[in-house]
């Protein structure tokens, strides 16, 4: 890509890094399935840390922009995920809360199976510290957003492209669809709460490559939360 699309800044958080990001993504002409260059050209590219990369991923990640795959390399998402046209609009304008949870009740159970198949231990590593991260929130909103990468971590785990594409599909949705407002008792998720032992018993059944255990923890652990969003599920 362009040369000139190199930028030579300090940032000083998240949100600057992600701008810029976005800038050389545009500037460079990249499109939807095109690879980015590595990380240790970006850093150089962009002036930035690893760390700060690293972040601003995340933060594409999770609102569908762009998917990583272990061993090779950061790519663009299809443009239906980034700009909501077509199809992924309509679905947004007609499914409901109820159905989006049923739908995640019927993939995210076998992603957590091929996951506990085919998970290399980069893959594993990196749902363990997303698990952590769930764990160690100071605030919901990060709670939330660390819960988020952990999904889908499960689902690059999987190791099986359109898995992933079918999970970012299914999450650009939920974050679109209309949620009631959830009322919080507290400024953060308390110690005991009860999503932090099912993701332990979702890791701990890909660790031991249980592909049985990892279907049923992950079937659980979503059958709870839609238990305490609408009542018995």
């Amino acid at each position: 890509m362009e040369d000139s699309a190199i930028l030579r800044f300090e940032y000083g958080d998240t949100e600057d890094t992600v701008v810029a990001l976005r800038a050389f993504i545009r500037d460079g002409g990249y499109g939807p399935g095109d690879r980015l260059p590595s990380e240790r050209d970006l850093i150089v590219r962009l002036g930035i840390t690893r760390s700060a990369l690293r972040k601003a991923f995340d933060a594409l990640e999770r609102e569908g922009s762009i998917w990583r795959h272990v061993g090779k390399g950061t790519f663009i998402a299809s443009q239906g995920l980034q700009d909501g046209d077509g199809l992924l609009a309509d679905l947004i304008e007609h499914v409901t809360p109820v159905t989006l949870m049923r739908a995640r009740l019927s993939l995210e159970p076998a992603i957590a199976r091929e996951a506990a198949i085919n998970a290399s231990e980069a893959s594993v590593a990196r749902v363990r510290d997303a698990r952590d991260r769930t764990e160690n929130a100071a605030t919901w909103a990060e709670y939330e957003a660390n819960d988020d990468l952990f999904h889908r971590a499960l689902a690059q785990a999987s190791e099986n492209i359109l898995l992933l594409s079918l999970f970012d599909h299914l999450n650009a949705v939920r974050r679109a669809v209309a949620w009631n407002t959830v009322i919080r008792t507290s400024a953060r998720p308390a110690g005991n709460h009860t999503s932090f032992a099912e993701h332990r018993q979702i890791v701990e059944a890909i660790e031991s490559r249980d592909p049985s255990a990892a279907q049923t923890a992950m079937r659980t652990h979503l059958k709870s939360v839609a238990d305490r969003l609408f009542g018995e599920f």
